[in-house]
């Protein structure tokens, strides 16, 4: 029998249970936080940071504490059994394999929370999780694994999440119990404009980042790539208007406050090619590409980046 879905007065007294698939930097994160708030969190990880987990705890380094945060770890999938709340961290190109590795053990009433790169993951899990509620959420935060069992945190922390809960713990709950973790929270109806606000970021910066190997503040410190840019944003706004995207806020803004705000920090892109990992380029300039060329609309500059990382992949491996 489902349990009734969680108010958000419940959730905050009873607390939530949370689990978090793909545990890397950014499932680290908010599951330490919110663990460190007193909810009951279980990270699937790699074997390596369940280890270090199990023995000294999650490290998180963050610019305000530098803590070590009991809670649970495991590299099995079931883990998710009985959780109100599941954290889907995994890279856009295991959504689908993750999602069906997740499916048995999921309970009927859980809401799956997708803290991904790109702008379909939630589109493509739903067709995997039938029947489970799935919404999608905008990330925005500096984080990278410093070691087994340690997340460094180098600024911001916001999200931006869909409305959801008819059957499951709502949005409204979940928001509520973030930002008592000290996680700037807010719910928004037109997540799929801020998605692709954020996907735009990440054009813009990853693969300049990635093939300089060098943090934001310093790529765009350099000649000519305020330019490349600029080339880049404008042909995802034209991808984006042609979709029919009402892209949320002020991109030129935000694309500053990028570099402003997170100077020392090198995309996911750079640290992926730098362990020698397969990218998300597929789902970032990747996608603009082949949203382009399905609409007619030329995207040259992100056609440059997408290849240009492509063939860094290919070395590398």
């Amino acid at each position: 029998m489902a349990s009734i879905p969680l108010t958000e007065a419940h959730a905050a007294k009873k607390g939530l249970k949370v689990a978090v698939m793909g545990a890397g930097a950014v499932g680290c994160y908010y599951g330490g936080m919110l663990a460190r708030a007193g909810h009951e969190v279980v990270l699937i990880a790699r074997p390596q940071h369940v280890e270090a987990i199990a023995r000294d705890g999650l490290r998180m380094q963050t610019t305000t504490f530098d803590e070590h945060v009991r809670l649970a770890a495991s590299s099995q999938p079931s883990a998710v059994q009985g959780a109100q709340l599941v954290l889907f961290c995994v890279k856009s190109t295991d959504t689908e394999a993750a999602g069906a590795l997740l499916r048995p053990h999921l309970a009927p009433d859980a809401l799956v929370l997708t803290l991904q790169n790109g702008v379909d993951n939630a589109d493509r899990l739903r067709t995997v999780l039938t029947g489970t509620a799935v919404a999608a959420a905008v990330v925005y935060v500096a984080v990278e694994m410093a070691g087994p069992g340690h997340v460094r945190h180098h600024g911001r922390g916001e999200l931006v999440i869909e409305p959801a809960g008819s059957r499951s713990v709502s949005s409204e709950a979940v928001a509520q119990a973030l930002i008592a973790a000290g996680v700037p929270t807010e719910i928004s109806g037109n997540v799929r404009g801020a998605l692709w606000a954020k996907l735009i970021l990440n054009c813009a910066y990853n693969a300049v980042s990635a093939i300089a190997q060098l943090p934001y503040g310093k790529t765009v410190a350099g000649e000519g790539i305020k330019d490349v840019m600029r080339d880049v944003v404008a042909e995802c706004l034209a991808v984006a208007q042609a979709e029919g995207v009402q892209v949320a806020g002020d991109v030129d803004a935000a694309i500053r406050k990028i570099a402003e705000t997170m100077p020392s920090q090198y995309s996911s892109t750079a640290q992926d090619l730098a362990r020698g990992k397969r990218s998300e380029i597929d789902y970032l300039n990747g996608l603009i590409v082949k949203r382009g060329a399905a609409l007619g609309i030329a995207t040259p500059a992100n056609r440059v980046l997408w290849a240009l990382v492509k063939l860094m992949e290919g070395q590398r491996a």
